[in-house]
């Protein structure tokens, strides 16, 4: 088997697991511990994974987000709820911004049913579902290409993204505790700061799985946000805190407000 091949089934297996063992690898392609770990340091010198003592991860870490190809596969009943909320704060005749990421090209897709929209994004999944739907007046943000996030990062990106005006934004992030939203990423950090910075309303989406956890930069503090929508209630000490630090959380799953 070529290292190409090996190197997409290991991959696949991470689609479907999130993490693989290294000796449970070895076994299975009948090739040797260190192959397995030339492998491993292939794909996550690509950014595709993170080893862990033993394997790898495709788990987030303070400096890790997976690739955007294993994110778009993953938990999409809970973004698909988030999105369908976050659509309630969107009227017809807006303009709205929306950052990168699998849970912002959810709610991109479903921005089709508030048209006519001016829509400004970064967010490569997003500019090609829309760039020939009627309705849409389509402001796509250039920069970087980065493959890891599917989306145009960079000076160029907070520049344009500097002289536009939004009604509401929509961002997402892999990490909040306390008062504080984090990425891991300092580019990606940049880019979602200059929407805030953009926007009139801006609207938090985040995983019930991802409260509680940091990452290596600091994006924002939570009450920069007129909105904060997750998929499942946290823990209910998250709850309490976010209580007594006056933090409104909506949850998508049943409406509530907390």
């Amino acid at each position: 088997m070529k290292r190409e091949e090996r190197q997409q089934l290991i991959i696949n297996l991470l689609v479907e697991h999130k993490t693989v063992d290294l000796d449970d690898l070895a076994d299975r392609f009948a090739v040797s511990k260190m192959t397995i770990h030339r492998d491993l340091d292939d794909l996550e010198q690509a950014g595709v994974l993170r080893k862990v003592r033993g394997g790898a991860t495709i788990d987030a870490g303070t400096q890790f987000e997976s690739d955007f190809r294993f994110r778009e596969r993953r938990d999409h009943e809970a973004k698909l709820s988030m999105a369908h909320c976050a659509l309630d704060l969107v009227e017809p005749g807006m303009t709205v911004m929306v950052n990168d990421g699998s849970m912002a090209a959810v709610l991109g897709e479903m921005l089709l049913q508030k048209r006519p929209l001016t829509l400004i994004t970064n967010n490569a999944a997003i500019i090609d579902r829309m760039k020939n739907e009627s309705g849409i007046t389509l402001i796509a943000i250039g920069g970087v290409y980065s493959a890891k996030f599917n989306a145009f990062l960079g000076v160029v990106t907070e520049e344009a993204l500097s002289r536009l005006r939004a009604d509401i934004a929509f961002l997402s992030t892999p990490a909040i505790s306390g008062r504080l939203a984090y990425h891991m990423d300092d580019n990606v950090v940049r880019a979602k700061r200059a929407m805030i910075a953009s926007a009139a309303k801006r609207c938090l989406l985040v995983s019930h799985q991802r409260i509680g956890h940091t990452a290596l930069h600091v994006m924002a503090d939570l009450a920069d946000f007129d909105a904060i929508i997750t998929d499942r209630a946290p823990d209910g000490a998250i709850l309490d805190q976010f209580r007594r630090d006056g933090i409104t959380l909506t949850i998508a799953s049943n409406q509530d407000m907390t």
